[in-house]
């Protein structure tokens, strides 16, 4: 896939509500493996009945079709999530930069254990704030908050 190719939208819920949230899942299977695949089930529901509905939701395409996306909350990252089939090739990084461009700062929590996208934003410039022992729902899963500004 060439980055060219790639194009980022405004999220439409009639038409990209169920694809998002295939990809939130097959990439949180393999980001989040060690929340387990029932917790992740239970999650999902979440992200279609709350947080997509509720984000400001950017959409990367390759040849029309959704193949990631990024939330936020003001200038906080909700989620960003690329579908596996497409890691690697430069839609993360073209999110986070969109994002960048109309927030001028972000801000965003990640699993410690989730090493690959520690490693990411690392590599996009993120500078660690704080970190927390238990993740939202108080259990022992560590959190990183991580900002970068332009």
């Amino acid at each position: 896939m060439n980055t060219a190719d790639l194009t980022i939208r405004a999220y439409d819920e009639a038409t990209d509500l169920q694809e998002l949230s295939t990809i939130w899942f097959e990439a949180s299977l393999l980001a989040h493996d060690f929340l387990g695949e029932p917790r992740l089930r239970q999650q999902r529901q979440l992200i279609e009945t709350h947080y997509l509905p509720n984000a400001e939701t950017w959409v990367a395409c390759h040849e029309g079709r959704p193949i990631g996306f990024i939330s936020l909350l003001d200038h906080f990252i909700g989620g960003l999530f690329v579908s596996p089939r497409h890691q690697g090739a430069g839609a993360g990084r073209r999110l986070v930069a969109h994002a960048l461009g109309l927030k001028g700062e972000l801000e965003l929590e990640v699993y410690t254990r989730n090493r690959q996208a520690m490693s990411f934003y690392d590599r996009l410039g993120f500078k660690e704030i704080s970190r927390r022992a238990e993740d939202d729902e108080g259990l022992p899963f560590e959190n990183a908050c991580l900002r970068l500004a332009t």
